[in-house]
């Protein structure tokens, strides 16, 4: 029978994991994401190695590690209408991105891996897909409207980290979904052809 844990060691492994990602965080944005080794990290938390390897496999798992997390608490920012995309997790992911600016820019950013950002990119496809197919879901073009649109977010959501573009998280959303919508209309139209539902 295992004890079990106590809410100091909670604590512990919370300070320890937030260590970590703080100072992957800072090297990145120093020296570029495959500048940074995990032994780089290990020095600049001031924790040992063996103690990395206890929480996280390598240093991707470091920085992913609370993006499946992320996509959880973005679905439940509002239940999705069938027939009717309201994309409500964007909002979420604006505001993250905001509230977490170094973080995101050390992800999508310039000096972010390769990985990172694909891993991030699989997170907002899966994401549009939900709702996008809801709108068509036999729709042959169904899978390049969710490439689409997911791949413009994520440009534009770099952009708008990087650049002094002035747009405020409402702004940025707003201007978004205004771009978005003739892509939505496309599908609702059913102008393309369909694909068959074992497809």
């Amino acid at each position: 029978m295992t004890a079990k844990t106590q809410p100091s060691d909670d604590r512990r492994i919370r300070r320890t994991r937030r260590a970590l990602r703080e100072a992957l965080v800072e090297l990145i944005l120093e020296r570029g994401w495959d500048a940074v080794r995990i032994q780089d990290v290990c020095d600049r938390a001031d924790i040992g190695r063996s103690t990395f390897y206890a929480h996280f496999g390598d240093k991707e798992d470091l920085l992913i590690g609370g993006l499946d997390d992320l996509g959880t608490a973005l679905r439940a920012l509002g239940s999705m209408r069938k027939g009717d995309p309201s994309f409500a997790f964007v909002r979420g992911v604006i505001e993250h991105a905001q509230e977490q600016r170094r973080l995101f820019r050390a992800v999508i950013g310039k000096r972010g891996g390769h990985l990172i950002q694909l891993r991030f990119r699989e997170l907002l496809t899966k994401l549009f897909r939900e709702e996008l197919t809801a709108v068509a879901p036999h729709n042959a073009h169904l899978g390049a409207a969710v490439a689409y649109v997911a791949g413009a977010f994520a440009e534009l959501l770099t952009w708008w980290l990087e650049t002094r573009n002035g747009l405020d998280a409402t702004e940025l959303e707003a201007l978004f979904q205004r771009m978005t919508a003739p892509i939505v209309s496309e599908l609702r139209g059913g102008n393309g052809p369909r694909r068959d539902a074992s497809g």
